[in-house]
């Protein structure tokens, strides 16, 4: 037995590798359209400050697809929403398991109910669990865009556990990559929390995971040792 019943995953770098650049160089390839690490780089400047306003909760989701791909627009004579729509199905088709997610996910099957709280994007989240052969392992199935809140906002969370029938906060963990949206939402939302931390980065300020681990395979250890505990 687990000391945690119910177990939250991230999804973008927590579960899946998630190569944006990949994505967008084979989304671009259609139009004939070079996109280079340079470009890349141009993409970012862009993208990430949009990011940063969507966990924010200053713009929405349907905002943040659209005006990181306005400049490409533009330049392709296409619709925003029809690049961002082909690089998320793009994403979808190129997505695989982080190393250590599927021996990590065997090992929790039958011991804790799992589930997923992710800030990315509808179109993508069910066609990449179906192509990693784990849609069957998720329930709930959390989508920011879905629910009109970004993680670290508390009502994500709130939701999630709705979904979980309620239990105990103390049953539950919550896993994932990123410490201002995982690990300081799930400090806020009251429960556990392990942060995946691959790249030993330091720890920001006033934010304080339960559990830090630098790899996946990490996990099953952590988790039969907890349970002693």
């Amino acid at each position: 037995m687990l000391k945690y019943d119910h177990i939250l995953f991230d999804a973008d770098d927590t579960l899946f590798h998630f190569d944006a650049f990949s994505g967008l160089q084979k989304m671009f390839s259609q139009y004939q359209f070079a996109f280079d690490p340079a470009e890349f780089q141009r993409y970012q400047q862009l993208n990430l400050p949009l990011w940063q306003q969507y966990q924010n909760g200053q713009i929405s989701a349907s905002d943040l697809q659209q005006r990181r791909f306005e400049p490409y627009a533009a330049t392709l004579g296409v619709s925003a929403l029809q690049l961002n729509n082909e690089f998320l199905q793009a994403m979808a088709t190129l997505c695989t398991l982080l190393p250590g997610a599927r021996e990590l996910l065997e090992f929790l099957k039958g011991k804790a109910r799992l589930g997923i709280i992710t800030n990315g994007f509808t179109a993508m989240q069910q066609a990449r669990l179906e192509h990693c052969g784990v849609a069957d392992l998720f329930d709930p199935l959390v989508i920011s865009e879905q629910i009109g809140v970004a993680k670290p906002d508390p009502q994500i969370f709130q939701h999630a556990f709705e979904q979980l029938g309620r239990p105990d906060k103390n049953s539950i963990l919550m896993v994932g990559d990123n410490p201002h949206s995982d690990v300081l939402g799930a400090q806020n939302a009251g429960i556990a929390s392990c942060w995946l931390n691959v790249t030993a980065q330091p720890l920001p300020a006033g934010i304080s995971p339960t559990y830090q681990v630098a790899s996946l395979f990490e996990l099953p250890a952590l988790l039969h040792r907890t349970a002693a505990n």
